[in-house]
């Protein structure tokens, strides 16, 4: 069985998610720690809940869901995983990052493209979901058995995520939200890149920006 958690990190109090099986090996999913204090903290849950990192897989690449990947990578020996559409994302995001007044190192390239289809832990699998909208490869994570996804910046609670970013599209996102999220089960738990967890059922009915 999987099971994902979050703390949030930086000024834009973005989740970062740990997705860990009953043998305590775990994915991290959007590493958003900024500086050296959020850093030590995220370290310290690790070391605390004796968590084996097996990798990074990241939702997208926008800065504030990647401020803590270089950390992670110098500290363990994994792969790191991205949709290939978000390679350019990652490659400008020092430039952009300095736009915002923040100071980021360049990020290490992805050692693997996430594609839709299925990524395991273990013995468990997460069926990823290819969501374009909010930035050209954005990725859902999907664990049927718990009811929930890791959604990134896709869908909120009564909200959606933004599309005016380079590789962001209202209607592919839209596209995204109708013919794949909003398809799953009503009460799957939608953990998204921001804010609180919500249903695509409570969306289906009452998300004002993306109606069925």
């Amino acid at each position: 069985m999987l099971y994902a958690e979050y703390i949030t990190y930086n000024v834009f109090e973005e989740n970062t998610y740990i997705i860990r099986n009953e043998q305590k090996d775990c994915w991290i999913v959007d590493p958003g720690m900024y500086d050296e204090e959020e850093t030590q903290h995220f370290f310290n849950y690790l070391v605390k809940e004796t968590l084996t990192v097996k990798g990074i897989i990241n939702t997208h690449a926008h800065i504030d869901h990647i401020f803590g990947i270089k950390a992670v990578l110098n500290r363990f020996a994994v792969p790191f995983y991205l949709h290939k559409d978000d390679e350019c994302l990652l490659e400008y995001a020092p430039t952009v990052a300095r736009n915002y007044g923040f100071t980021m190192e360049a990020v290490p390239p992805n050692t693997h493209n996430l594609e839709e289809g299925k990524l395991t832990l273990g013995k468990d699998t997460l069926e990823l979901l290819h969501l374009p909208g909010h930035s050209a490869g954005s990725i859902g994570f999907y664990y049927p058995p718990g009811n929930w996804i890791i959604g990134g910046d896709v869908l909120f609670a009564g909200s959606i995520g933004r599309t005016d970013l380079p590789g962001g599209s209202f209607e592919q996102l839209s596209q995204s939200i109708r013919q794949k999220m909003y398809l799953l089960p009503d009460n799957t738990q939608v953990l998204p890149g921001h804010g609180t967890p919500t249903t695509i059922g409570q969306e289906r009915i009452h998300n004002a920006f993306v109606k069925l």
